[in-house]
């Protein structure tokens, strides 16, 4: 794949992304929660827990965590992982 030139600016707007992608992914998967909540078709569901997982992935959620969260499918689950990666006792990122 050809390596693309990116201006000045485009750097920064990109470093600044991924600066911040573990509050982004943190966003993300309490906005998952809501979603999961109102979610209708088991499709639309099945859909949005393979994002839960790749999101929890990226944050570094122990896999034992992941594991149950995924096996459960409980929104109420993920919303547990969500408070306890606000309250600090899952670092994101594995910090």
């Amino acid at each position: 794949m050809a390596e693309r030139d990116y201006t000045k600016y485009q750097k920064k707007v990109i470093s600044r992304y991924y600066d911040n992608r573990d509050q982004i992914d943190e966003t993300r998967l309490s906005e998952l929660v809501t979603n999961l909540y109102l979610a209708n078709g088991e499709k639309q569901k099945q859909k949005l827990w393979k994002s839960v997982e790749d999101t929890m992935t990226r944050l570094k959620v122990p896999a034992t965590r992941i594991a149950h969260v995924l096996e459960t499918q409980d929104p109420a689950v993920l919303a547990e992982v969500v408070k306890d990666l606000q309250s600090g006792k899952i670092k994101p990122g594995g910090k």
